[in-house]
């Protein structure tokens, strides 16, 4: 097998079919890694032959990708989260590294079009992203933080040609539910590693946060969902301190 791709999962049958429709032909192996989904997402997956489907009580982000690598057999590893679909020039660019005999590189960088209510935002920090995702098996592994978690190698890194469409959140709900659960995590992780909180943080780095997205990034030039991206970003930020305010005070 040259190349497996790995995804996690948890309740993604709003977007998993068109994930695995786009990957299916390039991939020799499907490995997701399910937090024990409610949804439909086990029966859609179970519709694609290459898919081996592992349900695991989740450990956080990054302990459960580590997971889902180990059980990866290929020589290569595409690492997906179930809302990224990676466009047609990304997949034959990751087509050619894969076939070549010795690739220049060992780890791959994707760029991302960060595709936010259905518009694609270009400013406030959501463009010019980029992010490992090709890599062969053992060059690389991710942190282990339960949210934020990154991509640890001692790799150069090459470029993958194209992108990747990440279709972030299917409407403001969807934004708000998986916010107020991240910015949960995210306070725990503080915690875990020695951050405080206070009023003075509560009150003004959600204010700041606001200034560089819609102003110092130029988040204002997409329009009304840049604001309302820029605005979100200033609430997680108040989220996350307020939460990590209310564990040291009850802890």
């Amino acid at each position: 097998m040259k190349l497996s791709v790995a995804i996690i999962t948890f309740n993604e049958d709003r977007i998993i079919e068109k994930n695995l429709n786009a990957i299916h032909d390039l991939a020799d192996e499907v490995i997701i890694v399910d937090s024990f989904s409610k949804d439909c997402t086990e029966e859609i997956c179970s519709r694609f032959p290459k898919v081996k489907f592992i349900q695991q009580k989740f450990l956080g982000f990054g302990k459960q990708k580590n997971f889902a690598i180990e059980q990866c057999n290929s020589e290569w590893i595409l690492f997906l989260d179930s809302d990224e679909i990676p466009d047609e020039e990304l997949k034959n660019s990751i087509q050619k590294i894969i076939s070549e005999p010795q690739p220049e590189f060992n780890v791959y960088d994707a760029e991302f079009n960060n595709i936010f209510l259905g518009e694609t935002l270009k400013y406030g920090g959501w463009g010019n992203i980029k992010r490992e995702r090709l890599f062969r098996k053992g060059y690389g592994k991710y942190s282990e933080d339960i949210v934020h978690e990154v991509f640890i190698t001692t790799e150069p890194k090459g470029k993958l040609k194209g992108k990747i469409n990440h279709y972030t959140y299917k409407d403001i709900y969807h934004h708000i539910e998986k916010s107020n659960k991240y910015t949960s995590m995210m306070a725990e992780k503080m915690y875990k590693n020695g951050k405080k909180s206070n009023i003075f943080k509560i009150l003004f780095k959600p204010m700041f946060q606001f200034f560089k997205s819609y102003f110092l990034r130029l988040g204002f030039l997409d329009g009304l969902v840049g604001y309302y991206a820029a605005a979100t970003a200033a609430f997680y930020t108040f989220l996350k301190y307020k939460k990590l305010h209310e564990i040291h005070k009850f802890k």
